[in-house]
């Protein structure tokens, strides 16, 4: 275990701490509003969880929560919901979520920790909102360094691309270089190729999240022909959807898609078990993925428990909790940065 002590906001069901964790960073505590995280972030990561919203978390607080005799991380990754590819062409000032940058900017002055590392959607990189959160840490001294990550280079089986970013008051932190070559990436039969076998509706009793969501019979024939990385043009006239009858040019190529067992998944979004909302039907079984199936490709350990042992296990609520975490291996990566 190193000398850095880590506080996570935003912190949601623990995916950034726990990548933390794995590279030896004592992570004290987690804070997020959302309420369905307090049980799998305390249980996976036996770190204190803190149902807040940042606005009203202080400097004292921190303070108090860190301690004394260590080196102290400031890590988060404030909702991106403003700067989704999803919300393209709107304005991502009127989103609800739009400050909590500048709260986390506010906490850094107030602290003045060790370490500060975010991660977050790539088109924020854009935003006069990151430019100016870049622009506080290194008027406060900090030394910052940022840029796109993509999680194949570094073994995430996952085609998915964030910013991230590492800034320190006493060194110069670098992003790391890939670890993987393209011929080397993780693919999504070699991260869920072994697991049971399940029809529609199906279930691993061993299990409760490796569940297969029926699919109607119309759906069902379109998952049948499906063929791996093509789209809804492979399906015969009778399958197709109106609008794609009347306009063969029609976008969405990716929607009712099913992924290639040879290459990386596409990016997890919150409704993986969904093949209507994305390239999510199996490879090689015609399905919507599981939430044990998303929540490997989104890189979290086979053991990973997101619900509570008296709370009921629902697509909607845990595919959230997948869908919005951050890769583990990305916490993984900063942490080691802030070792070397």
């Amino acid at each position: 275990m190193s000398n850095i002590r880590a506080i996570d906001l935003f912190c949601g069901t623990g995916g950034l701490s726990l990548g933390l964790q794995q590279a030896g960073i004592e992570v004290v505590a987690g804070i997020d509003l959302e309420h369905r995280c307090k049980y799998p972030y305390e249980h996976n990561l036996n770190a204190q969880f803190i149902e807040a919203s940042v606005v009203d978390v202080t400097a004292e607080m921190l303070n108090e929560l860190w301690g004394q005799g260590a080196l102290r991380l400031l890590a988060g990754c404030a909702p991106c919901q403003p700067f989704s590819s999803q919300r393209r062409g709107k304005d991502p000032s009127q989103h609800k979520n739009w400050r909590l940058l500048d709260e986390f900017g506010r906490l850094v002055c107030g602290t003045s920790p060790d370490y500060v590392t975010m991660e977050n959607v790539p088109l924020l990189a854009r935003d006069a909102m990151f430019k100016r959160f870049v622009q506080t840490l290194e008027t406060e001294g900090y030394s910052v360094d940022y840029g796109i990550l993509y999680g194949p280079d570094f073994g995430l089986p996952q085609k998915r691309r964030r910013l991230v970013l590492v800034g320190a008051l006493a060194a110069e932190p670098k992003l790391p270089t890939p670890t993987h070559a393209p011929d080397e990436y993780v693919t999504v039969d070699s991260a869920i190729g072994d697991l049971p076998r399940l029809a529609s509706g199906e279930h691993d009793p061993r299990d409760p999240l490796h569940y297969a969501r029926r699919l109607s019979p119309m759906n069902l024939k379109r998952a049948q022909h499906s063929r791996q990385g093509g789209t809804w043009q492979d399906w015969p006239i009778e399958l197709r959807l109106p609008c794609q009858i009347r306009d063969v040019n029609a976008s969405f190529g990716s929607f009712y898609g099913r992924m290639r067992a040879d290459e990386p998944s596409p990016t997890i979004t919150t409704q993986p078990y969904n093949t209507g909302a994305g390239r999510f039907t199996h490879p090689t079984q015609d399905r919507g993925l599981t939430l044990r199936e998303a929540a490997i490709l989104q890189g979290f350990p086979k053991d990973f428990i997101f619900t509570g042992p008296d709370e009921k296990i629902t697509l909607e609520n845990v595919g959230r909790l997948i869908g919005n975490a951050v890769p583990p291996v990305f916490g993984q990566l900063v942490g080691k940065v802030f070792q070397c």
